[in-house]
């Protein structure tokens, strides 16, 4: 139970979050997201991502006990984090965001995995589907739920902690819908790569059926009226913002009003042609009936865009380290697609003290070969800063110095 010493550390922390979401920089700097998600915007956007590593810049910080009270903690530390230490682009919220928790099995599987013994980040996910044409009776209607009671429980516990101080509601962020990624869950990457080729047919049915299987579950959500719009301060994924004027800022919402991301980084090494004739329908069909699409996250993307061309509502394209940048930015050129970088998180991530000068080019790069679209930079997948707060204080710098020296000069 939160004590009364938790609840005023919570308060103290809405104060501050609602502080710094009324502060002018942080209103500016809304008013420059909505215009770049629109691709109106003067400059690229910066985000460093502190999910991974927040044991390093957070949790030294966090007082409560409570496990309520601790996670609500984390979380407002984690609002306003970046705008108070980092000074990059991410803005804060003037409320508590909650959105819902889910409870999600593809094709009614309980997906199993092991994880590294020494703390590590590896992990091995049991392969419960060895051979699919034989096993194809394994995949049943999938069983996905909004998990209702636990998330009002967590409302409530921060509503009543600090909701006279900070508004506390219910929010959209984007959905999500990642296809391949279910698949080798429950089959291993091996496995659905054999699958492939020994049974397309199988194949292609496994993941039309998982494809409308979300369809139905996200319109049974919106049904429910339990679908909030994702045009705020929320996760668009992949480290980016929802903020936009071009979807509906008040729900109910359809799903053609709201974002959605997709990925497929299990398909990495399939074919052109393959993924487009066995794969690319089953996403399509879940793309198309949303407002705005966020796509990739490690995907070389220069090998779909063939596919991912024909979408009309594609907003936001991952430009990963192992994408073609060069050619990306030809492509890009002129649209309205974000060209979402993910520069290298070994500059940040791997070496102790950041080598500026290599760290610098890297970006300089990504500047020049994107000079003719809208660009996003989203420094993600950084397990560790070393405990160095001013290297990555240092990194953002040097991105804003490389935009000021090199952005339409």
């Amino acid at each position: 139970m939160m004590t009364p010493k938790e609840r005023e550390r919570l308060r103290e922390l809405a104060k501050t979050q609602l502080e710094i979401a009324n502060s002018e920089k942080n209103q500016k700097r809304t008013k420059m997201w909505i215009a770049h998600n629109s691709c109106k915007g003067e400059r690229p956007m910066i985000h460093l991502e502190i999910d991974n590593f927040t044991q390093e810049v957070l949790f030294p910080q966090m007082q409560c006990q409570d496990p309520m009270a601790r996670r609500i903690e984390e979380r407002l530390l984690h609002n306003f984090y970046n705008m108070q230490v980092l000074d990059d682009d991410k803005v804060v919220a003037p409320y508590f965001g909650v959105w819902w928790d889910l409870d999600l099995k593809p094709w009614g599987v309980e997906v199993k995995k092991e994880v590294a013994s020494d703390g590590g980040l590896g992990q091995h996910f049991t392969e419960q589907v060895q051979e699919l044409g034989e096993e194809i009776d394994k995949f049943r209607p999938s069983e996905f739920k909004i998990k209702v009671d636990e998330t009002n429980e967590y409302f409530k516990a921060a509503e009543d902690a600090f909701g006279d101080i900070l508004p506390v509601k219910h929010v959209g962020k984007s959905l999500t819908c990642w296809l391949t990624q279910d698949l080798v869950h429950i089959m291993g990457m091996q496995n659905m790569c054999y699958a492939l080729y020994d049974y397309p047919d199988e194949f292609v049915q496994v993941l039309n059926q998982l494809a409308d299987d979300y369809l139905k579950f996200f319109e049974e959500w919106r049904d429910s009226g339990l679908l909030y719009p994702t045009a705020g301060y929320e996760e668009c994924n992949q480290g980016s913002i929802c903020l936009t004027d071009e979807l509906p800022s008040e729900g109910p919402v359809d799903l053609n009003q709201i974002w959605l991301h997709m990925d497929s980084q299990e398909t990495i090494n399939v074919s052109q042609e393959m993924f487009e004739s066995m794969v690319w329908d089953s996403y399509k069909k879940v793309a198309d009936r949303f407002g705005l699409v966020s796509f990739g996250c490690c995907d070389p993307l220069e090998r779909l865009w063939p596919c991912l061309s024909q979408l009309k509502n594609l907003r936001k394209a991952s430009i990963s380290p192992w994408t073609d940048e060069a050619y990306m930015g030809e492509v890009l050129a002129g649209k309205k697609i974000i060209y979402q970088r993910k520069p290298s998180p070994n500059y940040l991530g791997v070496s102790e003290v950041l080598d500026e000068d290599a760290w610098r080019d890297h970006i300089t790069t990504t500047l020049k070969y994107a000079k003719d679209c809208t660009v996003e930079l989203t420094i993600r997948d950084v397990y560790t800063i070393h405990n160095n707060v001013d290297k990555a204080k240092r990194c953002v710098e040097i991105m804003k110095e490389c935009i000021a020296d090199n952005w339409n000069a």
